[in-house]
């Protein structure tokens, strides 16, 4: 790798493999590539932050019966809610640690070996029998450490298949097209949680055709109904995209021997590489902030502006729709700007809608309309656009372990947002002021990243 400014491909270049197949062929893997996001998309907009954890795993359901006896209005009543949500930050902050240890060895083995489109399948599996146990959790307070474990490793399965995913946009665009092709998948992804959503809500305006609801068997059936669509939409990939050439110049080691493998290629990449060593730092920090506007949302929502379930439905309808667009325009813009742009402005514009959630939150629920859906049309661009500007830097054979570096890199200090939003839960007993915790992990990603070069640029 190095740090030699790359050309910029001219629309007449077809030195990239992608630029010899047919232009038939070249649709149809972007289009069944593009549809992966779509397909598991479901399980973060519906499970993690709209539906099963913001309306059901982090509700009264799951507290102590004489705590829910005490009414919404008493002080115990918000702290055991409080203890729910915090609680379920400390779950996700596991599952991060997992990420952080597997995913760059998994990533280097995948590359060596040419399993790239193997372990993409596994980390699928794994994510829909998690959905599917989530049908086992009851509405009882025993069941909420099952279902915060499944929702933690639903992540961790979720996390490592998106490494392999991330590797293959290169295997599907050309240096030209790398923005507008990875912003279509985050686009799909967001257009597919609002169709998912639509679901959830003609299915709860027929009362779920009849089907009892009681036992929280409705938000139970849900999650079920999420990993049904990630088998039905996910296929095309494994059908339709080839999978990736094994890397013959790269030793086969066992598993254990992998991390020493993987600490000499940091070194090697901080020497040959340092504007992607330190992408890799910056993008870590502010990535854990914006899956933490994800993750965290609609909890604000639903316990700080007192949403009701229809309502905080009807909001991450809104907020995909919105992200969906903007991240497709995002890529374009990707393509023509520049990355690192696209990043720097977005990460500046969501620290901005951060601070006036929380600055105006007595005036009630219109001010999370109207900041709230703001601030989710610039989490799509900072995350398609972080994707796309690593793929320019990776070198060819790299792509599965230096985008397990990525997710690493990210898992290391993916602590940070629920720790920090579970300890100023915990010291204010309030959860609006989580919203700062993230808005604190996305500044500093800002600040982290003003110091990045982009070699396009420069």
């Amino acid at each position: 790798m190095s740090d030699a400014p790359p050309t910029k491909p001219s629309d007449h270049d077809s030195s990239h493999p992608v630029d010899a197949l047919p232009p038939a062929e070249r649709r149809r893997r972007v289009r069944s590539w593009a549809l992966w996001d779509w397909a598991t998309q479901p399980f973060n907009t519906v499970v993690l932050t709209f539906v099963f954890t913001a309306l059901y795993l982090t509700g009264d359901s799951f507290l102590d019966p004489a705590v829910v006896a005490l009414g919404e209005d008493d002080p115990a009543y918000t702290r055991a809610l409080a203890g729910l949500t915090s609680a379920l930050g400390a779950w996700i902050a596991v599952g991060g640690v997992l990420v952080a240890l597997l995913a760059p060895v998994l990533g280097r083995r995948a590359d060596v070996t040419g399993r790239r489109k193997a372990w993409l399948g596994a980390g699928t599996i794994l994510l829909v029998v998690c959905m599917f146990g989530l049908g086992f959790v009851r509405a009882d307070p025993a069941y909420f450490v099952l279902g915060a474990a499944l929702i933690s490793l639903g992540s961790v399965a979720s996390e490592i298949a998106g490494v392999n995913y991330n590797a293959m946009l290169t295997q599907v665009s050309t240096p030209r097209t790398v923005g507008r092709v990875s912003g279509l998948g985050w686009g799909l992804g967001y257009v597919g949680g609002i169709v998912a959503l639509l679901v959830v809500v003609v299915a709860q305006a027929f009362d779920f055709f009849g089907m009892p609801t009681d036992d929280g068997l409705g938000y139970r059936a849900i999650a079920v109904g999420c990993g049904v669509w990630a088998v039905a939409f996910a296929w095309p990939l494994f059908r339709n995209v080839p999978e990736a050439p094994p890397a013959g110049d790269r030793a086969k080691v066992g598993f254990f021997a992998g991390y020493v493998e993987l600490w000499h290629d940091v070194v090697a990449l901080y020497r040959t590489s340092r504007t992607t060593f330190w992408f890799l730092l910056a993008s870590a920090v502010y990535r854990d902030g914006l899956a933490g506007v994800f993750t965290f949302g609609a909890i604000v929502a639903a316990v700080s502006f007192g949403f009701a379930p229809d309502q905080v439905i009807a909001f991450g309808i809104a907020a995909n729709l919105l992200a969906g667009a903007s991240t497709i325009v995002a890529g374009r813009l990707d393509d023509r700007l520049g990355a690192r742009r696209v990043i720097v402005w977005s990460l500046a514009a969501l620290v901005t809608c951060g601070i006036v959630v929380v600055a105006l939150h007595p005036l009630g629920g219109i001010v999370f309309w109207v900041a709230g859906l703001a601030l989710t049309c610039f989490v799509g661009p900072a995350q398609t656009a972080s994707r796309s500007f690593l793929a320019r830097l990776t070198p060819a054979g790299q792509e599965s372990e230096i985008f397990g570096l990525y997710a690493t890199t990210g898992r290391a200090v993916s602590f940070l947002t629920p720790a920090l939003w579970g300890v100023v839960i915990a010291l204010t007993g309030a959860t609006i002021w989580g919203v700062l915790a993230i808005v604190a992990v996305i500044l500093a990603g800002l600040v982290l990243m003003l110091v990045v070069t982009d070699p396009v640029e420069a």
